[in-house]
């Protein structure tokens, strides 16, 4: 089995002139309490610049820990995580909200939109938090919805809109400062079957035009099948990883296998769906 990453492999792709975006680097994770919980173990994980990587497992498995790790949102207990060449975990507060904000763009289940604001003053909060000028700041909102499909809606509160047009709008938020790295959790969790594959097409079609290395942690195998590789964890640890190659369907049924292989309770997948 497949046990990750390790030095020799970093080696080999630098000398392939392939940029780590993020390396991941023996990295655990202990909860204290009375009884002392590791809920990772480990784990290495290297994604390239431009790749497309999905993280799968069971309910409890050390997925939303390690995004949240590598978010900045928690801190490892042991191991490193590099992202562009920085340990953010070794930054002050201030300059660790600045690389949170200028590096990372995040997409959630439930789209964390602001509910006072129109779709556009959504769309440019990281600028507006940056400092951006107005007439900056609208350009980039207009050329982003465009691409994005959302123009018609940019105007309009978070309540007027549909699920799907609230994820892409999250996804215009968390791309409008160009981010080196977009991390998304479960974000189509809360969408129907069309809503679903329309968002993963656009990030998708965002990985591939503007090259933004992206991680997906998701329980849906429909979604993972956009990625070009699937790392699995199980109990905290590296379970396996599978590539995608030219055949997405393929891809979809190999990603079920490995799932089925890996055990957990029905309700840890989402309802199959091509």
């Amino acid at each position: 089995m497949n046990k990750g990453y390790n030095g020799h492999k970093l080696k080999e792709m630098e000398r392939k002139g392939e940029l780590v975006m993020l390396n991941v680097k023996k990295v655990s994770k202990i909860y204290e309490g009375k009884i002392a919980y590791p809920a990772l173990t480990d784990i290495d994980l290297t994604i390239n610049e431009g790749e497309f990587v999905g993280i799968m497992g069971p309910s409890g498995s050390g997925k939303t820990t390690l995004l949240n790790m590598i978010a900045t949102i928690d801190e490892p207990t042991t191991g490193e995580i590099v992202i562009n060449g920085h340990n953010p975990h070794q930054l002050k507060k201030e300059a660790l909200a600045k690389f949170r904000r200028r590096e990372l763009g995040f997409v959630f289940q439930d789209f964390n939109l602001l509910h006072t604001l129109t779709v556009e003053e959504n769309i440019v909060l990281p600028l507006t938090l940056d400092g951006k000028k107005v007439k900056e700041m609208k350009q980039k909102a207009d050329d982003i919805a465009e691409k994005l499909g959302i123009s018609s809606i940019m105007k309009k509160r978070t309540y007027e809109i549909s699920g799907g047009q609230a994820q892409r709008a999250a996804v215009a938020r968390a791309m409008i400062h160009g981010p080196k790295l977009l991390l998304a959790d479960e974000p189509t969790g809360n969408l129907d079957s069309k809503s679903s594959r329309d968002v993963m097409e656009m990030l998708e079609a965002i990985n591939k035009k503007e090259r933004t290395t992206m991680m997906l942690v998701t329980h849906d195998a429909q979604a993972a099948s956009y990625c070009n590789r699937v790392v699995f964890i199980r109990d905290g640890k590296f379970y396996s990883e599978i590539h995608r190659g030219d055949n997405r369907q393929a891809f979809f049924q190999k990603i079920i296998d490995t799932l089925s292989l890996m055990g957990g309770d029905a309700h840890d997948l989402s309802t199959i769906r091509v």
